[in-house]
């Protein structure tokens, strides 16, 4: 469990200093720990996770359309870009909220600490315990900071565009063949289900990634396989 000592440095690190610090130490509680550990007294963080994602949502949706007047097509992928989960894992390793995180001990020992999926589910659950703890404005707040203020660079990236389009455009231009993905594995419990996704022109495969989900994994493999295509 992590101590009073682990609790102020996460509050250094995230700028914020919780009333309720069990709703913090909740944050970094994975299903796996409590598999190993029944006797902690805390839950894991997917209930905050849930809330997280909504407080998310509204606050990346809110900033866009106030900041904004563009089309409602691109408001969308701008926001799908700044919520997506390997933003928020980029986001979380940057901050080494990964340190913190409860493991199992297999779990661990195969990398949880810096798997994607994992770093996402827990920076959203910290966004759910600061509403909490909080409210909306100090949780707005830390959005602002941490994630819409990336919107610049992620434009200047491209990172907003759909990755599959913007795949099958360049495969289309270059051999004239259309992608297609197939899901090569699926790992994990149903309640953490992890996808690992190949792209293929026709028998080739160009790339595989892991996600959440299928369509999650489908786009991490599309932009795996862009970088390919310019280095090449």
């Amino acid at each position: 469990m992590l101590t009073e000592q682990h609790i102020a440095e996460i509050e250094a690190i995230i700028g914020l200093a919780f009333n309720d610090k069990n709703l913090l130490k909740q944050v970094f509680i994975h299903r796996s720990y409590l598999n190993e550990n029944p006797g902690c007294e805390l839950g894991h963080n997917e209930r905050l996770e849930f809330l997280g994602d909504a407080v998310l949502e509204l606050v990346v949706t809110e900033f866009l359309y106030r900041r904004f007047p563009n089309p409602e097509g691109e408001l969308t992928n701008w926001r799908s870009a700044l919520v997506r989960g390997q933003h928020l894992a980029e986001i979380s390793g940057e901050l080494q909220l990964g340190d913190y995180l409860l493991l199992s001990r297999g779990e661990a020992k195969s990398g949880g600490k810096t798997r994607q999926i994992l770093l996402a589910n827990m920076f959203e659950a910290l966004l759910g315990a600061i509403y909490m703890d909080a409210g909306l404005e100090p949780a707005r707040a830390f959005i602002e900071k941490h994630v819409t203020g990336r919107l610049e660079d992620i434009l200047e990236r491209e990172l907003h565009i759909d990755p599959k389009s913007k795949l099958q455009e360049i495969t289309q231009a270059r051999v004239g063949i259309t992608p297609h993905y197939e899901v090569l594995r699926e790992e994990g419990p149903d309640h953490a289900k992890e996808f690992t996704v190949g792209v293929f022109l026709a028998t080739r495969k160009l790339a595989e990634a892991k996600g959440a989900s299928k369509q999650s994994a489908e786009q991490a493999a599309a932009s795996v396989a862009i970088k390919q295509f310019s280095q090449e």
